[in-house]
């Protein structure tokens, strides 16, 4: 067992205004610096008269004695499909472009570099060290020098990275409403939920509005977003698809937490934080709905962007022609065989190939009505829908035997089957595990080979971040990797030129 952990250590705006998509000026060089194009959504601010009128109404004095009431609000970005649309998997014509858009690299590999020495300067000896630049504030900084900050993406990173952003809100912006589609109230009802529930789900909706809205804005509006597209989801019932979405909302957590730290645009980073803090809690209000502990970690994590669009990809059938395509890598996929089922009463008796439907974030399927925990009103037994569910039984342990699969590269997967899966490692011999600080490696024992699969399996290790938070827990992932090498949670991309196959999201609470 190896262990490693890693401690996390456009347009001008002014302070009060919301962020809105870049504009070019009349500088005869925008178009071959690569400024975005003018702004053409249909965003130009409005007064809602019914709403100012209800305001009013409500407060009982009139309108203009109320502070910003009749001041222009800018509208969210419309997508292209709204509520119910199709579902399902492409069936359209093989994609006339295919894999992630590239430039002819300059290498294969990021190097490993010793640590900048300006890092290891500074003395944090509880004094101040360098004269302050106003009182009450002391010298460094990012961004506090006074300059007035620029809402828009600064790179091919920035832009690369809030594009694969957006195409996560506009899938999450769908699956809350499909599954109020979907499922009747009696369905919810069955599965422990009120009316209220339904409208929490309907409110996270509209604030994966706000967040499309948000990101089409930074990226510059229709030169540099993207709409949004069709999906393809495996779930039947109303467990299964908390289960799909408290592990969706996961990834795209995670995978913002993974880049945002990275952005040149500092003002990007800043909006994206107050993003992700809203979907984190979404992901908890679904672990929730599933009958999972809300909460059961100390950090959260962060992936890779070629993680989460690995993870991403398999869930969107179709996109539109103008839709812009991602350079991030699609790694061959990998499945658990053993995956704890966190439908049962005793996941411990979870056998194999119990999560339903495809991909790397399949729910747990339904098991027999006398093994479900679903709706089983024992205490440390139940899972139904719950501000918190201790369970009795964990869902995994340390010394767990997982049973692995994984495919081989060269696979057509996402939109319009068109991003083809690929990898540059050797053949796996280590299974990574990353959860809250910290990664961790096991060895990949029993490698087999048949029908064009390829198969092995690992023991759990036995972690902590610090003393009593295990490392392992919660909705967390899993990679293999050729290679054993040390990464902590600020430089983990590092690891892609080794990943074999993965990453998949392993339910170890």
């Amino acid at each position: 067992m190896f262990f490693k952990a890693g401690v996390a250590v456009g347009f001008i705006a002014a302070a009060s205004a919301v962020p809105q998509a870049a504009t070019t000026t009349s500088s005869p060089t925008a178009s071959s610096t690569g400024y975005p194009l003018p702004y053409s959504y249909p965003q130009q601010p409005s007064v809602n008269s019914a709403a100012i009128s209800s305001v009013a109404s409500h407060a009982g004095i009139p309108a203009s004695e109320i502070p910003g009431a009749t001041n222009a609000v800018p509208p969210i970005v419309s997508s292209q499909v709204t509520g119910v649309t199709s579902h399902g998997p492409y069936s359209g014509p093989p994609p006339t472009t295919t894999g992630a858009i590239s430039n002819s690299p300059a290498g294969t590999a990021i190097p490993m570099l010793p640590p900048n020495p300006t890092a290891l300067v500074y003395n944090p000896n509880g004094t101040l060290n360098n004269q302050q630049p106003i009182p009450y504030q002391p010298a460094g900084g990012l961004g506090t020098n006074g300059t007035e900050p620029v809402y828009r993406v600064q790179s091919d990173f920035d832009y690369q990275s809030i594009l694969l952003g957006l195409y996560q809100e506009w899938i999450e912006l769908d699956l809350f409403h499909n599954i109020l589609a979907t499922f009747s109230e009696e369905e919810f009802t069955a599965a422990g939920l009120t009316p209220s529930d339904r409208f929490l789900i309907e409110f996270m909706a509209d604030q994966e509005s706000g967040h499309a809205t948000l990101l089409s804005n930074l990226l510059g509006g229709p030169s540099g977003a993207t709409p949004q597209c069709t999906y393809n989801y495996p779930f039947t019932t109303v467990h299964e698809a908390f289960d799909f979405t408290q592990k969706l909302t996961r990834f795209g957590e995670s995978g913002v937490w993974g880049f945002q730290a990275h952005l040149d645009s500092r003002e990007c980073a800043q909006l994206l934080d107050q993003s992700i803090a809203t979907e984190a809690r979404q992901q908890m209000i679904f672990r929730q709905f599933a009958g999972l502990f809300p909460m059961p970690v100390w950090f959260e994590t962060g992936i890779p962007q070629s993680w989460a669009w690995t993870l991403l990809a398999p869930y969107i059938s179709e996109c539109p022609a103008n839709s812009k395509r991602l350079v991030w890598q699609n790694f061959p996929a990998l499945h658990v065989l053993n995956q704890p089922n966190s439908a049962r009463r005793n996941a411990t008796q979870t056998g194999f190939n119990e999560t339903t439907g495809f991909g790397p974030a399949a729910p747990s399927s339904d098991p027999p009505a006398n093994e479900t925990c679903v709706g089983y009103n024992v205490t440390g037994f139940d899972c139904s829908a719950s501000v918190s569910q201790n369970r009795s039984v964990p869902l995994s342990y340390p010394g767990r035997e997982v049973f692995l699969s994984w495919e081989n590269p060269g696979k057509a997967v996402g939109p319009n089957n068109s991003y083809i899966t690929a990898t540059s490692a050797g053949p796996p011999e280590f299974v990574l595990w990353v959860s809250q600080l910290n990664i961790t490696y096991s060895p990949l024992t029993n490698i087999t080979a048949r029908n064009g699969m390829n198969y092995g399996q690992t023991i759990q290790p036995d972690v902590s971040t610090y003393e009593g938070d295990p490392a392992i827990n919660g909705t967390m992932f899993i990679a293999l990797t050729d290679t054993n090498t040390s990464y902590t949670a600020f430089n983990l991309s590092n690891v892609n030129p080794h990943v074999a196959a993965g990453p998949f999201l392993y339910q170890a609470g």
